[in-house]
């Protein structure tokens, strides 16, 4: 996404990462350090859809936190890691982490997402 002059690099950011499945997506690339194929991603998030994973998917490579890789192959193949820009995201995804559990305990908000369980912290 190219940056407006106007716009504040925070906005860019989570304009990035808006999408319900991307941070699930980043979550699990970023724990595997080896590439996913797409349809290990698939089995991974199985409420998602084939669309609505390739969207994202692109939507991540595009912005530069996704590499992705295919394979010239009879039966082609595509995997999928974390860029090390990607990769570097993580500590302030690790900070908002750490303040969205302070603030929800601390205001005893009730939370619900079907990825997240906030009494025990991501599936």
């Amino acid at each position: 996404m190219p940056v407006q002059l106007n716009e504040c690099p925070v906005e860019v950011v989570f304009a990035m990462l808006s999408g319900r499945w991307k941070i699930p997506i980043y979550r699990y690339l970023y724990k595997n350090d080896k590439p996913v194929r797409y349809s290990e991603l698939l089995r991974h998030l199985p409420s998602i859809s084939k669309k609505i994973l390739t969207e994202q998917l692109r939507e991540l490579e595009r912005d530069g936190i996704v590499e992705r890789k295919s394979y010239p192959e009879p039966r082609p193949r595509v995997e999928y890691m974390m860029s090390s820009s990607g990769r570097s995201m993580i500590v302030f995804l690790d900070k908002m982490s750490e303040w969205g559990e302070e603030h929800i305990f601390s205001n005893k908000i009730e939370y619900s997402s079907p990825s997240v369980d906030i009494s025990r912290g991501s599936k």
